[in-house]
């Protein structure tokens, strides 16, 4: 078996593994811990969450976004002979133009995370100083980005599953 087949099946695994990890987290967030710091801010019982659930569940987050970005960049570029696949992808060249358009969908979510979401829940949790009404700004943009993400996962799932050609483990 060829090392590039080897490659391409590691980073494909790898990729889904990382990526249920980053879209569960990501659901998570938006159909159920937004709605449950609610009722426990209003009983006063959400600090268990906000101190030790959600840091962690954060740190979680956003290295599964880099690490599932990264996976799916390597396998993007195992899937043309040359090793051009990511160029073409990401340039929406044919045969790539599926894929691409989840590859994209997948790199705003990524950008989202690390810019939009990390930065503001930063002040959120005390991380980064920040002034009660900073912090309720913060968790405006925290929690807009995070929807934004879910919303984009769906059509990111689509043009990633359906530009993939099943082939196997190592792409055989």
């Amino acid at each position: 078996m060829a090392v590039e087949n080897i490659v391409a099946g590691l980073a494909r695994w790898l990729h889904f593994f990382f990526g249920v990890m980053w879209i569960g987290l990501l659901y998570y967030f938006n159909f159920v811990q937004v709605a449950s710091l609610k009722e426990a801010n209003a009983d006063g019982t959400a600090a268990g969450i906000t101190k030790y659930v959600l840091p962690r569940a954060l740190w979680y987050f956003r290295w599964a976004a880099v690490w599932t970005w990264l996976m799916g960049a390597i396998l993007l570029g195992t899937l043309s002979p040359d090793g051009s696949g990511f160029v073409k992808a990401f340039t929406f060249q044919a045969p790539y133009t599926g894929i691409g358009i989840g590859a994209w969908l997948g790199t705003i979510m990524l950008i989202n995370v690390w810019t939009f979401i990390w930065q503001n829940q930063k002040k959120v949790l005390g991380i980064t100083p920040a002034t009660d009404e900073e912090k309720n700004k913060a968790r405006r943009i925290a929690f807009l980005a995070s929807r934004t993400n879910t919303l984009l996962s769906i059509p990111m799932l689509f043009f990633m599953a359906a530009g993939f050609s099943h082939k196997g483990m190592f792409g055989l």
